[in-house]
């Protein structure tokens, strides 16, 4: 790692600039004839974002922003690779340039990689401070293109991504992905979101700016100086597919507080779930619980016989009865259902080499939730489970804030760290957004926040899954929930072919997949070997080629092997796409096997039409592949001579 520093005062309107380490991106700022600063960002120096204006205001509407004293501009280097625990990429570098401007009572950090832009306010001082708005401008051109979905609305992420002018969006939730009129692509997002509102962007008539998601009270946070606001952060791009190679967000935020990674543990898990959304179960008490010992033993048998370690159950504990949304105060998470032996399960599940994941439905009401915190993580570590995943299914938290809220944040932060001093890692449903905190504590393994399966039956349609690694993917993993195998036998139309959901364990990363369906679909499914043989700890990821909304295909090597996969998703429309294979390794054949959408698949029609085949190959080789409408496939290149054994159920006790 290598440090530089140069110090220099400059005070009234001077300039100042910084180039990326390797030149490509520059960045000038200043500070205008009202005491304003101002940043522009640029490609060989042509402007990605204008002159844009940075402001943050507090109780009686003063900037407490503005440069009224002399500024001192410091200048550094960084350079260093770190490692993930678990991630899309094992080795991470993070090289930037710093320049920081610091007056008596702020500072404005900004560190310029080669792909990206982060620039964060730190207040100086000590008492509270009432931040009503922030006002921090990001002024690409209005002629833009943008990818969005709404913010402050009663579904929070769950929406289909729209595709505007950039001057059209409404309030609409970051990561924001606008293509500029010269086809380059810029996303805007922030990293380190702690004890704030999460960022929004709105449309001025200068282009766009951030909106923080407010309180009950109607500012966007109550701070105690002295105080960090997020990173913002720009990603920028020549093209779409370059948008997920950036690890900026994760650059940012600081190395684990957690020493002994040893527990955490990425994991595939299977569920009580799917079958209470196509009605076979309910969360409720009743003939059709679901919950139940009988079912957990069932389930826990078919998770041992199909490879797949850990089981999720939901609607366990008491509270569920009658409109569990609106039950929050009534959920008792250390009271399991009379027909629900936690006890006897979870040891059964641990005779059987099977995780149990368990499940704390909060309703939306945070107060009740943190009145029975910490004893309900204590209460499952009793009977040894280590993951949970939670769920915040509500408008708002407690009758009230926004989820992503100063108050949301707050309270989702506060789990993670329950949890991990006790050595839980969580799945978080109805989430507030990722901005990269994973990587300082990597027991937060991943979180929903997005349209998921949980919408099949005529919600989501296929170009949807064709815009999320280019948006939501770029906050971070993403539990989808994939693997669902009866696309037309229930009564939920899944709008995909059966060769998609395999694609979705590649295109979509996350440290804990689930194998959704329930365990009969998978009975004599040779298809099912690819979620088997599936990793959920990548070496490496290289995103190959895609345009938003159309297609994506990305290529990812086994962390525990020599293995790669290859994935992709289309739209509506059927197309052929190309993959070169020199991701390979040089001067060594590979056996390729490709889960493919037959000839005459189409995921209204024909959706379970797959085709399985094997081929040699090695690095020099291209790979012609067919994807049916609203279709994919999925690639597992093994080194030759290296197979894993293949999967042998046939029915389970």
């Amino acid at each position: 790692m290598g440090e530089e520093t140069n110090n220099h005062n400059q005070s009234g309107s001077v300039n100042q600039s910084l180039r990326s380490p390797n030149g490509k991106l520059q960045l000038h700022i200043g500070v205008d004839e009202s005491s304003r600063f101002w940043y522009e960002l640029c490609v060989d120096e042509q402007p990605v974002i204008a002159r844009s204006y940075l402001s943050l205001y507090c109780a009686d509407d003063k900037n407490l922003l503005l440069a009224l004293g002399g500024v001192t501009y410091k200048e550094s280097k960084h350079d260093e690779t770190w490692e993930q625990p678990w991630g899309e990429q094992r080795y991470v570098r993070n090289h930037y340039h710093e320049l920081a401007a610091q007056t008596d009572t702020f500072s404005i950090r900004f560190r310029l990689f080669d792909d990206s832009l982060g620039f964060r306010y730190e207040l100086m001082g000590d008492g509270d401070v009432t931040i009503v708005r922030e006002e921090t401008e990001f002024n690409a051109s209005r002629d833009s293109s943008a990818w969005w979905i709404p913010a402050l609305a009663q579904n929070h992420y769950e929406h289909l991504y729209r595709k505007t002018a950039a001057s059209q969006i409404d309030t609409a939730h970051t990561p924001l992905t606008v293509e500029l009129p010269d086809q380059k692509y810029i996303a805007i997002h922030e990293a380190a979101l702690y004890e704030y509102g999460a960022m929004n962007i709105i449309p001025t008539e200068r282009g766009l700016m951030s909106s923080i998601t407010p309180l009950m009270a109607g500012h966007a946070a109550q701070v105690t100086l002295p105080f960090n606001v997020p990173w913002r952060t720009i990603i920028v791009a020549d093209t779409a597919i370059e948008l997920g190679r950036s690890k900026v967000m994760l650059n940012l935020n600081e190395p684990s507080k957690i020493s002994d990674l040893s527990w955490i543990k990425p994991t595939k898990f299977m569920g009580i779930w799917w079958a209470m959304f196509i009605g076979y179960f309910t969360w409720a008490s009743g003939e059709r619980h679901g919950a139940t010992t009988a079912n957990a033993f069932r389930y826990i048998n078919a998770a041992k016989e199909l490879g797949i370690s850990a089981l999720l159950i939901e609607g366990w504990n008491e509270g569920w009865d009658g409109d569990w949304t609106q039950n929050g105060d009534k959920m008792n998470h250390m009271r399991p259902y009379a027909d629900f032996d936690i006890q006897t399960i979870t040891s059964y599940a641990k005779s059987q080499g099977v995780e149990i994941i368990g499940h704390h439905e909060t309703s939306g009401n945070i107060s009740h939730y943190e009145w029975e915190l910490p004893e309900a993580y204590d209460y499952y570590r009793h009977f040894g489970v280590q993951y949970i995943k939670t769920g915040y299914v509500s408008p708002r938290l407690n009758s009230g804030e926004f989820h992503s809220s100063q108050a949301g944040v707050k309270h989702y932060q506060k789990t993670v760290e329950l949890a991990a001093k006790r050595k839980i890692m969580l799945d978080i449903h109805e989430p507030v957004k990722g901005t990269g905190i994973e990587r300082t504590w990597p027991n937060l393994m991943t979180r929903e926040g997005v349209m998921g399966q949980e919408y099949e039956g005529g919600a989501v349609i296929p170009e949807h899954t064709t815009i999320l690694p280019f948006t939501r993917l770029l906050a971070g993993p993403l539990d989808y929930t994939p693997g669902l195998f009866n696309l037309k036998g229930t009564s939920r139309k899944v709008q995909t072919t059966l060769a998609k959901q395999l694609a979705f364990y590649i295109t979509m990363y996350s440290p804990m997949q689930m194998a959704a369906d329930i365990p009969e679909h998978y009975i004599n499914q040779p298809a099912f070997q690819l979620i088997r043989d599936v990793p959920v700890n990548w070496e490496q990821t290289i995103p190959l080629d895609g345009v938003i909304g159309d297609y994506y295909v990305v290529a990812r090597k086994d962390r525990a092997s020599d293995d790669w996969y290859v994935g992709g998703v289309s739209d509506e429309h059927d197309r052929t796409v190309t993959i070169k294979l020199d991701f390979l390794h040089d001067h060594r054949s590979y056996d390729a096997t490709i889960y493919r959408d037959a000839e005459t698949a189409h995921w209204q029609e024909n959706p379970e039409a797959i085709e399985i085949d094997t081929k040699k190959v090695s690095s020099t080789d291209s790979l012609n592949i067919f994807i049916a409408p609203g279709g994919g496939f999925a690639i597992k290149f093994t080194p030759e001579g290296m197979n894993s054994p293949l999967y042998p159920p046939q029915s389970f006790a």
